[in-house]
């Protein structure tokens, strides 16, 4: 069974450097519409939407019928953006124990162990959400490393 889904909606900060951006390559996606901020023009309706965070109950299959909404900017950006969405967000949370590949240099990661890079999470989700992922980490540069972090043990090679 198919389910019908709205698109992943992504709020890119205008000044990501697109060389180094983990979702670089999925913009010509039909399931991800891609924002830049600061908007031009108001956000659309998102109250079918949920948004990641990181203190916030499990996403889950529950959720699959519902939209998805990220951030992606770094992370003294994204806080920034943030701040500037509105409130009523669903929000929901990724599992703790996966751990990023991408290598991280920014001092200010609130939390180092559990940041993921855009990418990652995003496919995350869209495994727990059961929706495609094919291609999504095609152009992630430490795909085979955040695989085999993750799911080798697992006998999964995504």
């Amino acid at each position: 069974m198919i389910m019908d889904f709205p698109p992943t909606i992504i709020l890119r900060h205008r000044r990501e450097n697109l060389k180094k951006c983990s979702l670089s390559g999925l913009e010509g996606r039909g399931d991800m519409h891609f924002l830049s901020y600061p908007l031009l023009a108001p956000l659309p309706d998102l109250s079918h939407y949920c948004a990641l965070a990181i203190d916030a109950p499990p996403l889950s299959e529950s959720d699959a019928s519902r939209g998805l909404f990220l951030i992606d900017g770094t992370w003294r950006l994204a806080e920034k953006m943030a701040k500037t969405l509105p409130s009523n967000f669903i929000l929901r949370s990724l599992p703790s124990h996966y751990k990023t590949a991408y290598p991280r240099r920014q001092l200010d990661c609130p939390h180092p162990d559990r940041g993921l890079a855009s990418v990652e999470a995003l496919y995350l989700a869209y495994l727990i959400l059961g929706r495609k992922t094919e291609g999504i980490l095609d152009h992630y540069h430490w795909r085979e490393l955040f695989n085999s972090t993750n799911f080798s043990k697992l006998g999964y090679n995504p």
